[in-house]
């Protein structure tokens, strides 16, 4: 066997150890659980049998009752990461046990531990998450959770890390007892978890080590017939690596637990906790941590898009504040200088400068006026027009070696598709912003392994990894920085215009370059203030409407985020997992079938919304508000290349038929067929609320999808005259957002307008003018992939009145010919749409 040492242990097998920790027994049985296949060496005397085990009939081994329990609750454990848990079971006089069971790669592993007594895991979870619930600062929160767990579990050191993009950690809160030194602030390099380790951190919520001592009991056989070890990726009872437990002895450490944080399907960081002895866990208090965890990775991952957001509509009023000065400013060049320490406020950085027309500008920590020039000219050769960034200047830029510990990361923002001018942010070597918070000179016993396992080394390993980088430039700061590109190129190109008739084409061509960061603020701020005004019902009360309205948010923000960090796509299965991952208890059952199907960024916030109200409807009033409810979800193409979804719930409560429509249900029925022009029908069968939704074709690809033919509109035709004023006449809204459509629709009926039409496309508009003669039109300009100008033509050929309405500037898409008609802006304010309404109305020509 090869023998493990540093220069392996990514490569070591970590989940095929061939034995278990000392806590607990493991039997390994074939998936029908009918037969021991393997078993731990400490099998017999654990749970007091006799005889021969290897090859026996379980029911011989443990009863026919708990054999039939077993069968039964592995029937409900369809993910191996949530073993099915018997707690408290008798095997002989006086022996008690908590039990797991889980099946993966074709065996069923059966773990056994001393039970302490009947507990409830749930009480324990709930009182954890009843203290940091409500919190609304990231450090606050990992603060009071590393101090809660500490409280609670009794370990005597409980530290939250947090994973930077290369890998490292570094210990951002931590609770100790008194007489320990602090890791507060350290670092570790990457390789301290091996990639194996990793990605069973992201399989296994929870690991428990309960003696550093690196006891261990073998299986046996260790291989089986065809020579192979048993897999135990999920098995908790794992034994573990040699050179961890090493690691943990150096640092005195004899037990420790690790509870994985994750966000976005990533690893965000890890509670770790260490024992200075021995410590057992119970089961029951691992499926609290368990639950805690799960929880605090959510509630990380909600304030981490609150702070998205927030910083987003920063930067976008900082960026207004830029524009309006700019409008008034006669020279380019000296707003720019004065504007430095502005843009130094948008993006964490050290330092900023400016190169214009051959003329340098700083602030903060830049490169020596001598070496700015080579630096600029190195820029032209890499960003070929385009944002560019690094964290490693000096690998890419030799010259930066001489200057790298003020200049190690750079993010550049050229002023033209031909560079020559440059805004460009900088950022110090890592090493010079270190807050070391330990004790620099404890040292550490080493072992066989060498000497760099200790957290001295390790950090010593990591200043030599990072040497001469700077924390990385994140995805948000990217995004930033095209909205600065798009405010201050069009600023250059405003100030550059000759003629003094062109200054007014050069404000147009402004407000539209910046239309990429201003639209997507807008229409997600449009968005959430329909969700906030929706009326709430009397019985829900406060603490009920901000969970509903905190859950629509979440699942906007989830579809946001994956429009982003991805393609501009998503996979529905994908979705599903986010929607239902909260739902997943031994008590409810969830299935989920369907072919590989991905929907484009429209489609996948549509869906996101309607797959979360039911989610929401099912846990508070169905299937998954009760134990023994099962919710079945399946998806398949259709042959016109749709993708139709069945929701079936069964096993709840019985179901009536609502006696109001509320908000949610409006969500439900109108999303799918108003934004994307698909189906969706809801039945409140007595035995389960059963839904259907119809995603059409062309939002959609993905894996076995058949053949589709494209189908062409019908001409429209159909005259008319105009039609007298009436509120009873219908009025005609075209808008593709559908929450902003039901939002200006509530405000006109609040106004009289009793008879409103929508439609969520020039498409659907036109046709529907073909069969029904509205009385007047709002006409939103930008339809996403199209404008509404088509139906304006229409309107004014068929002499019906409308406005546009736009949440930015887009009057050059508007012809000429309808230059003079009104525009009110979004978000839609009641006074103002009614006004234009009223002013139109009242024969204002068109």
């Amino acid at each position: 066997m090869q023998t493990t040492d540093l220069t392996n242990c990514d490569r070591e097998p970590i989940h095929i150890p061939g034995s278990i920790q000392p806590h607990g027994c493991l039997l390994a049985c074939d998936a029908q659980v009918t037969r021991v296949l393997r078993f731990s060496a400490n099998t017999a005397e654990f749970l007091g049998v006799a005889g021969e085990i290897n090859n026996l009939a379980i029911e011989d081994l443990l009863g026919d009752d708990i054999t039939h329990d077993l069968r039964n609750a592995l029937s409900t454990a369809r993910d191996a990461s949530r073993p099915a848990v018997l707690t408290h079971v008798q095997l002989g006089e006086g022996r008690y046990f908590d039990i797991c069971i889980h099946t993966y790669r074709g065996n069923a592993i059966i773990e056994f531990e001393r039970s302490e007594g009947i507990s409830e895991p749930l009480q324990l979870a709930r009182e954890l998450i009843g203290r940091i619930k409500g919190i609304k600062d990231i450090d606050s929160l990992i603060k009071t959770s590393a101090r809660l767990i500490r409280g609670v579990l009794g370990y005597d050191r409980v530290m939250i890390y947090r994973f930077d993009a290369d890998g490292s950690g570094k210990v951002v809160s931590e609770a100790k007892r008194a007489d320990l030194e602090s890791f507060l602030g350290q670092y570790f390099p990457a390789t301290d978890i091996p990639q194996q380790a990793r990605k069973l951190y992201m399989q296994n919520p929870i690991r428990v080590i309960s003696d550093a001592g690196g006891s261990r009991v073998a299986l046996v056989p260790e291989l089986d017939a065809s020579g192979e070890p048993l897999d135990m990726s999920f098995a908790h009872l794992r034994s573990v690596s040699p050179i961890h437990l090493e690691y943990l002895r150096n640092m005195g450490v004899g037990a420790s637990m690790s509870i994985s944080l994750m966000m976005n399907g990533e690893l965000w960081g890890l509670i770790a906790c260490h024992h200075y002895s021995p410590k057992i866990l119970s089961l029951s208090q691992r499926i609290s941590s368990e639950i805690f965890g799960e929880f605090l990775s959510l509630e990380l991952l909600a304030l981490k898009q609150n702070l998205r957001l927030e910083l987003a509509s920063q930067t976008r009023r900082s960026l207004d504040r830029f524009l309006t000065l700019a409008s008034h400013h006669a020279n380019v060049d000296e707003l720019f200088r004065d504007s430095l320490v502005d843009f130094q406020q948008l993006i964490e950085c050290d330092g900023v400068g400016l190169w214009m027309n051959g003329q340098w500008s700083s602030t903060g920590a830049a490169p020596a006026l001598a070496d700015v020039e080579p630096l600029m000219h190195f820029l032209t050769t890499v960003s070929e027009g385009q944002i560019w960034a690094t964290h490693n200047l000096s690998s890419v830029f030799p010259p930066a070696e001489a200057y790298y510990e003020a200049v190690s990361g750079v993010l550049a923002i050229p002023f033209s598709q031909i560079p020559r001018d440059y805004l460009v942010f900088f950022r110090k070597e890592r090493l010079q912003t270190l807050n070391w918070a330990g004790n620099p000179e404890k040292s550490y016993s080493t072992g066989p392994l060498g000497d760099r396992l200790t957290p001295r080394k390790s950090f010593a390993i990591w200043k030599e990894t990072v040497h001469r980088q700077s924390n990385a430039w994140s995805d948000i700061h990217r995004e930033i920085a095209a909205g600065i590109r798009s405010v201050t190129v069009e600023t250059v190109l405003r100030h550059n215009e000759i003629m003094e008739d062109e200054r007014q084409k050069s404000d147009i061509r402004q407000r539209i370059l910046n239309e990429e960061l201003n639209h997507r603020v807008k229409n997600i701020l449009a968005v959430i203030k329909s969700l906030v005004g929706a009326p709430a019902r009397a019985e829900q009360g406060l603490n009920g409407y901000v969970a509903t309205l905190k859950g629509r948010i979440q699942a906007l923000a989830h579809a946001h985020d994956q429009v982003i960090r991805g393609s501009g796509s998503g996979q529905l299965q994908d979705l599903l997992k986010a929607e239902l991952g909260p739902y997943h208890t031994t008590t409810t059952t969830i299935h989920m079938d369907g072919p590989m199907v991905i929907l484009d960024s429209r489609a996948y916030a549509v869906a996101a919304l309607v797959i979360h109200e039911l989610c929401t409807n099912a846990a508070k009033y169905g299937a998954l508000s009760c134990p023994g409810g099962t919710l079945t979800v399946r998806w398949r193409w259709t042959e016109q290349g749709d993708c139709t979804l069945s929701w079936q719930e069964s096993g709840g409560p019985i179901v009536h038929q609502p006696h109001r429509r509320g908000f949610g249900s409006a969500l439900i029925d109108r999303s799918i067929p108003y934004d994307l022009g698909g189906k969706s029908t809801v039945r409140f069968d007595p035995a389960g609320l059963v839904a259907e939704l119809i995603l059409p074709a062309q939002f959609l690809s993905g894996f076995q999808r058949p053949d589709t033919k494209a189908h062409s509109n019908p001409l429209i035709t159909d005259k008319s005259t105009m039609l007298t004023i009436d509120k009873n006449l219908p009025i005609l809204l075209v808008e593709d957002q559908m929450l902003i459509a039901m939002d200006a629709e509530m405000m006109l009926n609040d106004a009289g307008f009793i008879n409103v039409l929508t439609a969520g496309s020039a498409q659907n508009a036109l046709a529907q003018l073909k069969n029904t003669k509205p009385n007047f039109a709002v006409l939103d300009i930008n339809l996403g992939n199209h404008t509404s100008i088509a139906v304006a033509e229409e309107l004014r050929r068929l002499g019906i009145p409308f406005v546009f309405a736009t949440g930015y500037a887009e009057g050059s898409v508007v012809p000429d010919s309808l230059k003079n008609v009104p525009v009110v802006n979004k978000p839609y304010e009641s006074d103002r749409l009614l006004a234009a309404i009223t002013n139109r109305l009242n024969g204002e020509p068109l």
